[in-house]
């Protein structure tokens, strides 16, 4: 290979234009260096504008090539820039980030290739595990603020039967009845298909008997494969991934999946209520000089699998507005095909690491992803194809907000450790974590199972969910939802709205609710 080029001036004309883009005034990120004709240009460097990681971005490549790497390399710098990342752990991997890396030939060369000053240092890390199946804090959703739309999905459930679930959620929200966990749900299913519970719905629809029947066994399925430990109390609060170390570096948070992998629909339709209650709590912020969050979405074709078009239009808009809310999301996955292109169009910044090419499928995902690139000074499908591991053609909005230039790039090493930690080292840093003690231990309190079981012996008018109160003449009496959590059984109760019909729930575009504790 010839020697790289030494100094901007003697770069080829056409690096020297794609190099230019990269020149940023303000803070940015390293990824690499430019690569041109096969060379390595370490003095052209390729870098993102930090304001500008809240735009949104997709990291893609083949199996193999580098995608964790990147992940891993982003997310280091933004920990050391402030900035709180959030990564989901697929394959066990990521865990690293926590301990100082290995330096090694290939590290050494790397480093050398990009003039990258390479030295080994760990990040904060907080380490979850979803319903704690796994080495993590325990991460729970209740039912009520799962919501229908994402539960739908989980369930597999059409149009239809999705509809009947929302109806079945209006209801409780309205008679704040708290379905804290599946049994929960199912007690208020049985009860609105009961010959005492089917005139509570009867102005609004009604809910069929075949419908019920299929949701409960639904839920009677999805409680056999081990799943109903995701959902209860304590409710993970996700403003807990927006915290930063006391040294003023951003926590990263990572969340392992490798315990729960073979349950692809749960764990990504997971990932998105933790995207959508950022969405429904986190304040207005416009445009910002650093990204208050930036959340990496790993395995994102799970996501789109069989998803519906009310979850589809609501994913596009959450993704859209979040960005003014200082979130930027990154969609990590195979080829851009994988994200619908509503989607797609709003990702500004682009890390696409090699495609392989060899069946006719192949061959369509590798031109529709070339389509997808601004006007470039290289043959995308011949270097799409040819790229070796930890390389990557990158395209990212400027500081102006415009697309930089391809470039093809050679990556950076990451400086912590590339592989897992210890799971004894794993177990010790969860345990010593504060958030321990809050989330480790599952409480099952008093909930509509509970309300709507104990009704036949004190009488089914009396213990049937309570209407709504009256507005403004009646406010010295308080609502369902303030005796209970004045009461302290339902702490976690979503906000109420401040009129006359906000003693419903408060539901965000994906039918999740929050509390505020």
């Amino acid at each position: 290979m010839p020697e790289a080029q030494s100094g901007s001036a003697a770069l080829p004309r056409e690096a020297l234009e794609i190099a230019s883009g990269y020149a940023f005034a303000g803070p940015a990120l390293d990824l690499g260096a430019l690569l041109w004709d096969g060379v390595c240009l370490p003095d052209a460097q390729v870098r993102i504008p930090l304001p500008m990681l809240n735009r949104h971005g997709l990291v893609a490549g083949a199996t193999g090539t580098g995608k964790t790497k990147t992940l891993q390399l982003i997310a280091e710098q933004l920990s050391a820039q402030g900035v709180p990342v959030f990564l989901a752990d697929i394959k066990g991997d990521v865990s690293g980030i926590s301990q100082p890396g290995v330096r090694n030939e290939k590290v050494q060369a790397r480093a050398a290739d990009v003039h990258q000053t390479w030295a080994a240092r760990g990040f904060p890390a907080e380490f979850y595990a979803l319903g704690g199946i796994g080495h993590g804090i325990p991460v729970r959703a209740t039912v009520t603020s799962f919501g229908p739309v994402l539960l739908s999905k989980v369930l597999q459930l059409n149009q239809t039967q999705e509809q009947s679930l929302a109806l079945i959620f209006h209801y409780a929200d309205q008679k704040g009845l708290e379905l804290v966990d599946l049994k929960d749900l199912r007690a208020v299913v049985a009860f609105l298909t009961s010959e005492e519970g089917k005139a509570e719905l009867k102005n609004i629809g009604g809910l069929s008997t075949a419908t019920a029947g299929v949701i409960l066994r639904s839920l009677t399925a999805f409680e056999a494969q081990g799943m109903a430990d995701f959902f209860g109390e304590p409710e993970f609060d996700t403003a807990e991934l927006l915290r930063t170390a006391d040294d003023g570096r951003g926590l990263v948070s990572v969340l392992e999946l490798a315990a729960v992998q073979d349950r692809p629909r749960l764990f990504s339709t997971f990932l998105m209520w933790l995207l959508a209650d950022l969405f429904h709590e986190l304040p207005e912020v416009g445009d910002v000089d650093r990204p208050k969050l930036v959340f990496f979405f790993d395995e994102a074709h799970l996501l789109f699998d069989g998803a519906s078009k009310a979850f589809l239009e609501s994913l596009t808009q959450t993704v859209r507005l979040i960005r003014s809310k200082g979130v930027g999301v990154f969609f990590v996955t195979q080829t851009p095909k994988d994200v619908p292109a509503d989607v797609l169009a709003q990702l500004g910044n682009r890390v696409q690491h090699a495609l392989r090419a060899f069946t006719p499928d192949d061959q369509k995902a590798l031109k529709a992803t070339v389509k997808t690139f601004p006007d470039s000074a290289y043959d995308l499908e011949e270097l799409l194809t040819g790229l070796g591991t930890g390389e990557a053609v990158v395209t990212v909005l400027s500081e102006r907000g415009a697309p930089t230039p391809v470039a093809a790039t050679r990556l950076r090493a990451p400086e912590s450790l590339m592989g897992p930690v210890d799971t004894g080292a794993l177990d010790a840093a969860v345990a010593a974590s504060p958030l321990h003690g809050r989330y480790a231990q599952a409480v099952d309190r008093e909930s509509a199972y509970e309300k709507l079981g104990s009704r036949g012996a004190k009488g089914p008018d009396e213990m049937k969910a309570r209407p709504r109160p009256e507005p403004p003449a009646r406010q010295e009496d308080p609502s369902v939802v303030e005796q209970v959590v004045g009461s302290g059984v339902f702490t976690s109760l979503a906000r109420s709205l401040g009129t006359q019909l906000g003693r419903e729930i408060t539901r965000s575009l994906f039918g999740t609710a929050r509390r505020r504790r």
